[in-house]
């Protein structure tokens, strides 16, 4: 049985994830965090049938309970030292949480390797999602023009988001310079060509944050008298983040150091 400490087990993933953990033969909940509902079952909580896990108000009170992965789905501001918490109180990680920076990730990578511990993280842990990355990345090796739109309701609290910046910065580390006129060139409203993330060769991403969307992420390549664009739209549920964060959890104990994407353990 693997023993699952969910970090924002009221969150809109979060409740989701304590009805399949609790369904699931080989999972347990065995720690529950929640500021705001400190005390209460993580069960009933959730809108579900008790699970006898009381939720604690802190990560560290609930790391007094052996556990072997922390899930975090909590907020950007603090899941870098949730991370880092749970490294070094020996547990694996799986990080749902969008917002953390490349350099965010070589800290974390660093602190994993010291601990002998697996991180893996993905901005989306949705499978459609990781393939629009799958097959963004191999469109890249054709198509060296590339940008991004980045779809998100008003109320998301990080730009962009985890999906978009995570493939943008994969794209910018494989892609070849585009043809595209250098931002730094531009007259006008600079800030209107998006955001430059990735390297050595950047990629421009634009965020949308509109009502009407959940989350959607738009890799769009262009090439003489030819587009190619490659979307994906995510729905009002938090299921299809499940399947996928209960497989990295499952997962993530098979290697040390930190692992971006769902697709590091899809072929496992």
């Amino acid at each position: 049985m693997v023993g699952i400490t969910l970090a924002g087990s009221t969150g809109w993933v979060g409740r989701a994830l304590v009805g399949a953990i609790a369904a699931a033969p080989d999972l347990v909940l065995a720690g529950a965090v929640s500021r705001g509902a400190a005390g209460r079952d993580a069960g009933e909580a959730a809108g579900l049938a008790p699970v006898g896990v009381a939720i604690s108000a802190t990560l560290a009170d609930a790391l007094a309970t052996p556990s072997d992965v922390v899930i975090d789905y909590t907020k950007p501001h603090v899941v870098k030292a949730h991370v880092l918490e749970s490294l070094a109180a020996g547990r694996h990680v799986v990080v749902g949480t969008s917002g953390l920076s490349a350099q965010d990730y070589a800290e974390i990578d660093l602190a994993a390797q010291k601990a002998g511990k697996g991180v893996l993280a993905a901005g989306n842990f949705s499978v459609t999602a990781t393939l629009l990355r799958r097959f963004a990345l191999e469109a890249a090796r054709f198509l060296p023009d590339m940008e991004i739109i980045d779809y998100a309701s008003p109320h998301k609290g990080d730009t962009p988001s985890g999906t978009g910046r995570e493939l943008a910065e994969l794209l910018g580390a494989m892609r070849q310079p585009g043809t595209s006129k250098p931002v730094a060139e531009l007259a006008g409203v600079r800030e209107t060509r998006g955001g430059a993330i990735g390297s050595p060769v950047p990629v421009q991403v634009h965020s949308l944050r509109l009502p009407s969307f959940v989350l959607s992420c738009e890799a769009v390549f262009g090439a003489d008298n030819e587009r190619l664009t490659i979307r994906h739209d995510a729905g009002s549920s938090a299921m299809p983040y499940v399947a996928g964060t209960l497989l990295a959890a499952r997962r993530v104990s098979g290697f040390i150091g930190l692992r971006r994407g769902l697709d590091a353990v899809m072929d496992a």
